[in-house]
């Protein structure tokens, strides 16, 4: 009588959480239809530059603002920080990511941009458009806000939203934590994240306990030479042979010194010097891209290239005091690191409430960088960072069979598939909230 009574209760309190879970799963998609379809077509068609995104910060706090919210725009430029009493409980952070990229739109859809903006950095007027699938990430935000707001009886806790600005230029996050985001709004338990991706299937959720996004860094090269007639090279100091062996040398950080199993990437993305056929500069520039995914790596990639740099100098016989110059740029931002214990607890919960085929582990092939983790470094706060997938399995089969390629992100050619993709960013967040925060 004890086991059947036992079997019994393990049935019900089954059926009473599948009966929740899809009755989330139907609202949301009810609150597409109705509302965050029109409101995800909204965003595509208007998408706006980092650091200047005064309407979509506009939109989004108005959004938060009229399901209860308490907004603060203005945060570290554009920023937008909307939080939620709801008693006692931990304080988790959800951010989204709002910017644009100065592309063209070449994607054939009905609602793509058409939108022009001047460019802040050089001052131009640039077609704008989505690029990178924020659109997916803000109209996610104020679908979990709307549910967690009409569902205050099943969480506790402070709920903090926030709307960030500069992603693409890896500075948003840090102008907000710069502007005392935490001083101002209470410092986050946890601090979750995610990002659609035109590499995985739509609706899926990607969870890694590892490295999602690598660490970046932009770093100058001055190389300074001796000026002369290129028909008399003997009389200078040739900077364009000096840079061309620096940047094969470069090359041997991540094949010699770099550890096998170790990521690492070091780009030369630009080489610029002289102005004419028949003159030997006195100056080079090289523009470098640097990755990793761990501190060490970091180092040892950043005193490598210094290191053959300066040495490089010395090799083609300049004095001290002309040997190029190394210049690493504020604009870098250490890995994405995931809290194991956190994805895994997170990981469980969407396999529970989503189903066990929508969660997959699919390491990420290429070393992009996030600025996110300047939310949850100095001082460490516990985080996840996962990924949404946005392409139709019908474009990979498509791609597979020779035909056409699924467009990357920053292309004009990207595009998301709005409905699985915002769907899935919404109730991916609510699941992860209320497992942090559940009552």
């Amino acid at each position: 009588m004890i086991r059947s009574f036992t079997c019994l209760l393990v049935v019900l309190l089954f059926a009473t959480v599948t009966a929740s879970a899809g009755s989330l799963n139907a609202e949301i998609e009810q609150d597409y239809n109705a509302y965050l379809g029109s409101l995800f077509d909204h965003f595509h068609r208007n998408p706006e530059l980092s650091l200047v995104e005064f309407e979509t910060a506009k939109r989004i706090a108005s959004e938060l603002r009229n399901v209860g919210y308490e907004v603060t725009e203005g945060v570290g430029g554009t920023g937008v920080v909307a939080m939620m009493e709801n008693g006692a409980g931990p304080l988790v952070m959800m951010r989204a990511d709002m910017d644009g990229l100065p592309v063209e739109e070449k994607s054939g859809l009905a609602n793509a941009s058409k939108a022009t903006q001047e460019d802040p950095i050089t001052g131009n007027m640039v077609a704008t458009m989505h690029a990178c699938g924020h659109d997916v990430h803000i109209t996610s935000l104020v679908g979990a806000a709307r549910q967690m707001a009409a569902h205050k009886d099943q969480w506790s806790g402070t709920l903090m939203l926030v709307g960030q600005p500069a992603e693409e230029r890896i500075i948003g996050a840090k102008m907000m934590k710069d502007d005392g985001i935490w001083d101002r709004f209470g410092r986050p338990d946890y601090a979750l994240a995610f990002h659609v991706s035109a590499n995985d299937v739509a609706g899926k959720i990607n969870i890694s306990e590892g490295s999602p996004y690598a660490g970046a860094d932009t770093v100058d090269i001055i190389i300074h030479g001796v000026g002369t007639h290129g028909a008399h090279p003997h009389r200078g100091k040739d900077p364009i042979v000096l840079g061309s062996q620096i940047v094969m040398a470069l090359q041997t950080l991540v094949a010699r010194e770099l550890s096998p199993r170790d990521p690492g990437v070091v780009t030369v993305g630009s080489f610029h010097s002289g102005t004419k056929h028949n003159i030997i500069s006195d100056r080079a520039h090289l523009q470098l891209t640097v990755r990793n995914t761990s501190v060490a790596t970091r180092e040892l990639l950043l005193n490598g290239i210094k290191r053959i740099a300066e040495n490089m100098g010395r090799v083609a016989g300049l004095p001290e005091d002309k040997l190029p110059e190394v210049i690493v740029s504020e604009e870098s931002v250490p890995p994405t690191i995931n809290d194991p214990v956190l994805a895994r607890r997170l990981k469980a919960a969407w396999a529970k409430a989503m189903g066990e085929a929508t969660v997959i582990d699919k390491p990420t092939k290429g070393m992009g960088a996030e600025d996110f983790p300047y939310f949850s470094v100095n001082p460490p706060i516990t985080s996840v960072y996962w990924a949404i997938g946005g392409t139709p399995v019908e474009d990979f089969e498509r791609e597979a069979a020779g035909g056409t390629p699924v467009p990357s992100h920053h292309s004009p050619l990207f595009k998301i598939s709005p409905e699985p993709s915002v769907r899935a960013g919404v109730e991916s967040t609510v699941v992860a909230l209320l497992e942090l925060m559940g009552s």
